[in-house]
């Protein structure tokens, strides 16, 4: 109702100005020589220049922080696979040391494999754990936006080998 009576008054007043001669545009413009001549838009303009490349580095610092510390746990948990393994653990004492140890992670995405479990004295027993790291931010999809390529999510993994006591 009221966006009807707006444009019946604008209407009413782009006429009342044709009659008396008047351009009724002239408004709009005023306001866009004015909007030209002043600087008003020029920071807006630069800030949506340099915002991609701010969030870009942003979230980088995140997600790079976070690959950091997930790979500080996939190494911890491969070392405390490892020693349990070194010991004569079993394969169950095993999967427990590497689980109890990947905490804050999601042990969906975990994965584990063992070589040379309870072999002979002396031997080398290897652990391996890796992990699908997936990124939190939205980091890929701004990189392509803004003419870059686009990340897939990395594996981190860490291997320890002992020998068997």
């Amino acid at each position: 109702m009221l966006t009807i009576a707006l444009h019946h008054f604008r209407e009413a007043v782009m006429v009342t100005e044709l009659e008396q001669g008047k351009d009724p545009g002239r408004r709009t413009r005023g306001w866009l020589k004015r909007l030209r001549r002043s600087e008003a838009g020029q920071t807006l303009v630069e800030f949506s220049l340099v915002l991609p490349v701010l969030l870009v580095m942003l979230f980088a610092i995140i997600d790079f922080g976070r690959a950091m510390y997930t790979w500080s746990i996939v190494s911890n948990a491969a070392r405390e696979g490892g020693r349990t393994a070194a010991v004569q653990g079993t394969t169950s004492q095993i999967n427990t040391a590497v689980n109890n140890a990947a905490t804050g992670l999601n042990l969906g995405s975990l994965s584990k494999s063992y070589t040379n479990v309870q072999g002979t004295k002396g031997t080398t027993v290897t652990v391996n754990v890796s992990y699908a790291f997936t990124y939190v931010t939205p980091i890929s999809p701004l990189l392509t936006l803004i003419g870059g390529s686009s990340l897939s999510n990395p594996t981190i993994s860490s291997s320890s080998s002992m020998r068997l006591e």
